[in-house]
C-alpha cells in the first residue's frame, strides 16, 4: 500500500501546491457559466473520497448520503472551507489505504452495485482524482500566468534538470 499512498500524496501535493499560489477570489473563478471552479471541484472530490472511502471494504462506494448533484453548487463561501473539505476528504482516503492489509488487495468492493477488486477499486481513484487535480492545476496555472510557480520542470528548463542518477533530461 505504501505506493498507493506515495501517488496518492503526490496528487495530494499538487493541489496543494496550487492553493498556496492563489487569492481567495480564485478559488471561485469559473471560465465559464458551464465551466466548474476550484472550490465545486474540492466539494466534487470531497464527496467522491468520502463516499467511496468510508467503510471501504464493507460498503457500497457510492453512499445513499451522498448528494452529487450538490457537489456541482457551489457551496463554500471562503478558501478556508475549500481546503477544509479538501483535508477531510484525503484523510478518510489516507485513514483507509492505511488500514488495509496485503490480503484484502483481492477482495471484492462494490461502488455502485459493480463488484472490483480492491485493488481496480484503486486503480480508479488514482485515475478519478489526478483527473481533477490537473484541472485545479490548469486553472490555477491559467489565472497566475506569468507569476505562476512551475510544480515541475518550468517551460524551457528542461536541458538544466538532472534527474537522480545526475543526468540530463
Amino acid at each position: 500500500m505504501k505506493d498507493v499512498i506515495k501517488r496518492f500524496t503526490n496528487y495530494k501535493d499538487l493541489g496543494e501546491k496550487t492553493f498556496a499560489q492563489l487569492e481567495e477570489k480564485d478559488f471561485f473563478f469559473q471560465a465559464s457559466p458551464e465551466s466548474n471552479s476550484i472550490a465545486v471541484i474540492v466539494q466534487h472530490l470531497h464527496g467522491n473520497m468520502l463516499s467511496r472511502f468510508t467503510n471501504f471494504l464493507t460498503e457500497d462506494g457510492e453512499k445513499i448520503w451522498r448528494k452529487r448533484d450538490g457537489e456541482f453548487e457551489n457551496n463554500a463561501a471562503t478558501k478556508d472551507e475549500v481546503i477544509a473539505l479538501w483535508d477531510e476528504g484525503w484523510q478518510c482516503v489516507f485513514n483507509s489505504v492505511k488500514s488495509l492489509k496485503p490480503e484484502d488487495i483481492t477482495k471484492s468492493v462494490y461502488i455502485r452495485s459493480e463488484a472490483l477488486s480492491v485493488y481496480d477499486a484503486l486503480l480508479r481513484q488514482l485515475a478519478h482524482y489526478p483527473y481533477h487535480v490537473g484541472q485545479i492545476v490548469f486553472i490555477g496555472k491559467m489565472l497566475k500566468d506569468g507569476n505562476w510557480q512551475s510544480l515541475s520542470i518550468p517551460k524551457n528548463k528542461s536541458g538544466t534538470y538532472n534527474d537522480k542518477m545526475g543526468h540530463k533530461a
